[in-house]
């Protein structure tokens, strides 16, 4: 069987609760100014996110990717954060989701959920595993995955910047629907 072809940036993803869509150069200036919170950052590995070289690296890896999107409030189109699609393997099935954030005026609601469902649902036409790598510390996220639905599969260290840093893999498999 040939795999679908699958666009890791769709034009856009929506619900009733946020539009996801493909994150441009121009999204910087007024993404920074959600990201230049550092509580956002106090659990994750890459506290420097805050600052504005840090940031932009981030940034960068996203547009290059070609799988990050910009989360919208649906109702107001007020920029909430941003997340991306990584890591795709078509021999295994599998996509990765994740540089996720939001604005913490947003958290606690249905808003990251909504987010992860749009792109679990689009990812699972095309693929069977969703992996989710979450930094060791990430509480926050942790519980988020779970709540998904995923399980955690492995324990593994990520380097950043020379130092290694400890994360676990979660994993959600598509159910076959009969």
């Amino acid at each position: 069987m040939t795999p679908l072809y699958f666009n890791l940036q769709p034009d856009f993803l929506e619900d009733e609760i946020v539009k996801l869509i493909p994150l441009e150069e121009s999204h910087f200036e007024e993404l920074f100014k959600v990201a230049s919170d550092p509580l956002i950052w106090e659990q994750h590995p890459a506290k420097d996110r805050s600052n504005r070289e840090g940031f932009k690296t981030f940034f960068e890896t996203g547009i290059n990717s070609k799988g990050a999107f910009l989360i919208l409030d649906k109702q107001t189109n007020e920029i909430i954060g941003t997340t991306r699609y990584y890591d795709y393997k078509p021999e295994n099935s599998s996509i990765a989701i994740g540089y996720t954030f939001l604005a913490r005026k947003f958290w606690g609601g249905p808003y990251n959920k909504s987010c992860k469902k749009l792109l679990i649902d689009y990812a699972f036409q095309y693929i069977n595993s969703i992996i989710f790598h979450v930094a060791a510390e990430n509480f926050r996220s942790q519980k988020a995955v779970l709540k998904l639905g995923a399980q955690k599969t492995n324990t593994m260290v990520v380097v950043n910047n020379g130092i290694n840093l400890p994360h676990f893999e979660y994993e959600l498999k598509k159910r076959n629907e009969l």
